[in-house]
């Protein structure tokens, strides 16, 4: 085991390095859809595979991106002239990891909520993707916020589950992801979002404790703490920096090495620069770079980001399904992969951005 500690490490090590993060093409085939649907894209296998192409296939994109969630279709699927995704991946030096849980279902005798399926079968699932070359994995477990909700038979349920994907994963020699989400969807504010967020993370890890997961060889990928989308009082990027650090502080040991944070439905510059700022929080009373980089050291984990739809969802407006926007579409994958890792750097500057939505009016007009 201890080999398999240390090659744990040491993915994280190579994921993270130069301040790169994780890009989250994972969405399975529903959520897909229903994302092309919205834009009037054809539903089809083919612009699926289309577009993921589009997505590993730009320029440099390792630059910024240690490594990609796949979705088990994309795994085995191929580009156009025949070389399959993987072997694209591993010539560009990307590590790649799968969505290794089914999504959710209803929890018994609890019809408002949902608990996340999957652990079936899953020792026999991760020995054949690490047979592909899959170095980590994904578990999602998704709750949301009403005046009664999340409950606690909620909460230790997702919890559970996530806790016993990330010892089979361990198990396998695959670092686990390990995602309690808290969904923006509500008008919950921003006090009830880490309430609830502090009890999901302690349930997290009292549970993974329990199963006897090494901290050190794990990647927690939890939501900002962030009011509900529908509340009328939307906090400023300090408080929602200052909110989530501490709720940080206050739930995840120190052993864990990387939080790299969802976006959650938060917009690109918005993700982008509340990760800025939290890489920044203290700079204020840095006088030289020297300083700022031994005060950013005082937080015991990494600040990194596993963003889905804030690096995607821009360029698949640009795309539209049209083949010929190739080039816009891959320099807006490649501006926001950027702009997350500067944010990582702490020089983010969102107000000297090219505007995504002047670059998708250009094409339109095209």
């Amino acid at each position: 085991m201890d080999m398999l500690i240390k090659k744990m490490t040491n993915t994280i090590k190579t994921l993270f390095a130069e301040e790169r993060g994780i890009l989250a093409m994972d969405e399975s085939n529903p959520t897909c859809n229903q994302r092309f649907i919205e834009l009037g894209i054809p539903v089809t296998e083919e612009n699926r595979r289309a577009w993921r192409e589009l997505i590993l296939t730009t320029p440099d994109l390792h630059h910024a991106i240690g490594g990609v969630i796949l979705f088990d279709e994309t795994v085995y699927q191929q580009q156009h002239h025949g070389a399959s995704f993987l072997q694209l991946l591993r010539e560009n030096n990307i590590l790649f990891g799968i969505k290794v849980d089914k999504g959710m279902q209803s929890l018994a005798l609890h019809p408002l909520e949902q608990m996340t399926s999957g652990l079936d079968g899953l020792r026999a699932r991760l020995n054949t993707y690490a047979g592909l070359g899959a170095v980590f994995t994904k578990w999602r477990a998704a709750v949301s916020i009403t005046a009664s909700l999340p409950t606690l038979a909620c909460i230790e349920a997702n919890a559970d589950a996530l806790a016993r994907f990330a010892a089979l994963s361990q198990e396998a020699g695959l670092v686990p992801i390990v995602e309690p989400e808290v969904m923006m969807t509500g008008t919950h504010n921003l006090d009830r979002c880490r309430e609830v967020t502090t009890q999901f993370l302690r349930a997290v890890f009292r549970h993974l404790n329990q199963q006897e997961v090494v901290l050190e060889a794990m990647i927690l990928k939890p939501n900002m703490i962030l009011p509900g989308a529908d509340c009328p009082m939307q906090e400023d990027i300090d408080t929602i920096t200052n909110t989530t650090i501490t709720c940080m502080l206050e739930t995840v040991p120190a052993a864990v090495p990387v939080i790299a944070f969802l976006s959650g439905g938060q917009s690109g510059d918005l993700a982008s620069a509340r990760l800025n700022a939290m890489n920044l929080r203290d700079s204020r009373i840095a006088s030289t770079s020297d300083d700022l980089k031994n005060l950013k050291q005082t937080l015991p984990w990494q600040l990194a980001f596993s963003f889905s739809r804030a690096i995607q969802f821009p360029a698949l407006q640009l795309w539209g399904g049209v083949h010929e926007h190739k080039k816009a579409v891959q320099d807006a994958i490649y501006r926001r992969v950027c702009d997350n890792q500067r944010a990582r750097r702490g020089v983010y500057q969102q107000l000297l951005e090219p505007s995504i939505d002047r670059a998708i009016t250009g094409v339109q007009k095209q």
